[in-house]
């Protein structure tokens, strides 16, 4: 009897076992259908837009047309020529003076050796006076001057107009950089080949396809599509996860563009400023000004937009991992609640670097007396304040937006069968390192 009772008790075990495992690969099977389910629907979704994208990509090109260049636009008319200041000193503004005369006077009086144009290697003699607002030299300093076309050997044919700033911008990209790298390692690396994409997306498609002529407007919604897609699946990689931000993005984005066109409308906004004016004079034809200034919304919008969307579907995310059994409504208050933090800090983030770039024009009009709202309301300011407005109003959207469509698409997607997927390029990079790393070190034992 007792020799044949260990027989029983383990053929109960068995049969549990074998019960329990088959229980959990029934449910693990209809979770990874749901998985598949969720990701295909996703698919279908984004794929017409990302479609669109490259349509537009290949209708708004201009493939084939020759684009002016204007060398001497930001110069006056005039040919930039780079110089470097061998000496400064403060002197008469008249005696010797081969530059602008101002009388006598205090001036700087400036040694430059030019190292570009039709005299380079000659030293001439500049003369600036000396005003409140008159930037400081001293030798050594880069220079760029304007040539007026005049004889190249004659001082008064040339003007100091700027700095070279070349090396020192280097320096700052690469302190950037090696910060990104530091902090974000393999994933740092993704994002600086993102947005190296991005920038190539706006210098290679964006402005030569609106200096081509084509609307602004148009041109810029196909940019921020590409830099949407191919920035957010490159850093964050292929995943439900982030194709929810994306379609979060995207949604959002939609709205921006649709609330800057009507508000443009309504404020009866032209978009001309100085820059627009200078743009114009140099592209001797018209250009949608107001479509410009839409496109720049758009483009402004973006990058801000991806960092609520992104945040909002991971804390989705983590919430469902942290508690399997919470509800959509569950899933979306309590994410919710971490998007009014975050969306709180973004607008003021959005605002202040808005105030920050029109300091100088709001300081301008403080000091000309006119009442609060004839400054709000002024072409200048105005477009502005839109631009800010506009865009923090697709930020508070982008919150429930994202949350609402993650819940529903955290609630039916298996993390058992996401972390293959979730893998992003950086991950990818990081593993073949390791990889390549212990084949050489084995090869080295074999030694």
């Amino acid at each position: 009897m007792t020799h044949g009772a260990p027989p029983t008790d383990h053929s109960h075990a068995h049969g549990h076992s074998h019960a329990h495992g088959h229980s959990h690969a029934h449910g693990h099977g209809k979770a990874e259908a749901s998985s598949r389910r969720v990701r295909r629907l996703l698919a279908l979704v984004l794929a017409p837009f990302a479609l669109a994208a490259l349509v537009g990509v290949g209708v708004f090109y201009p493939f084939g047309q020759h684009l002016r260049s204007e060398p001497t636009l930001g110069y006056g008319g005039k040919a930039p020529v780079e110089g470097k200041v061998l000496s400064s000193n403060r002197g008469s503004c008249t005696s010797g003076s081969t530059g602008s005369s101002a009388g006598d006077g205090d001036c700087l009086r400036l040694r430059v050796r030019l190292d570009g144009g039709p005299a380079a290697g000659r030293t001439i003699e500049q003369v600036i006076p000396a005003a409140p607002g008159t930037p400081k030299f001293a030798a050594g300093d880069a220079v760029v001057l304007s040539h007026s076309g005049a004889d190249p050997t004659r001082a008064s044919s040339y003007q100091i107009v700027d700095f070279q700033r070349g090396t020192s911008m280097v320096v700052l990209a690469v302190v950037f950089a090696v910060a990104v790298l530091v902090l974000g390692r393999w994933q740092g690396l993704a994002a600086l080949v993102a947005l190296g994409l991005s920038f190539t997306v706006l210098v290679g498609f964006v402005l030569p396809a609106i200096l081509a002529g084509e609307p602004p407007l148009p041109v810029a919604v196909v940019g921020a599509g590409m830099i949407m897609f191919t920035v957010l699946y490159l850093t964050h990689g292929f995943s439900a996860r982030t194709s929810t931000a994306v379609l979060g993005t995207l949604l959002s984005l939609s709205l921006i563009g649709a609330l800057s066109i009507l508000f443009s409308a309504l404020t009866d906004l032209t978009g001309l400023d100085e820059n627009t004016s200078t743009l114009i004079g140099a592209l001797g034809t018209g250009i949608d000004t107001r479509g410009l200034l839409l496109a720049g919304i758009v483009i402004g919008a973006l990058g801000v937009l991806d960092d609520v969307t992104v945040t909002q579907t991971s804390a989705v995310w983590e919430l469902r991992k942290a508690d399997p059994d919470l509800s959509w409504h569950g899933l979306y208050s309590a994410g919710l609640r971490i998007g009014r933090d975050h969306v709180s800090s973004a607008v003021n983030t959005l605002v202040l670097a808005y105030a920050g770039a029109s300091l100088p024009l709001l300081l301008a009009y403080s000091l000309s007396g006119r009442g609060f709202t004839d400054i709000v309301t002024s072409q200048a300011v105005a477009q502005e304040a839109v631009r800010t407005l506009v865009g923090s109003i697709g930020l508070i959207a982008a919150v429930p937006i994202t949350t609402a469509i993650a819940a529903g698409i955290a609630l039916r997607e298996d993390d058992t069968t996401t972390p293959a997927r979730r893998t992003t390029v950086a991950e990818r990079v990081r593993r073949a390192a390791q990889t390549g790393a212990t084949l050489t070190t084995l090869g080295g034992k074999r030694r």
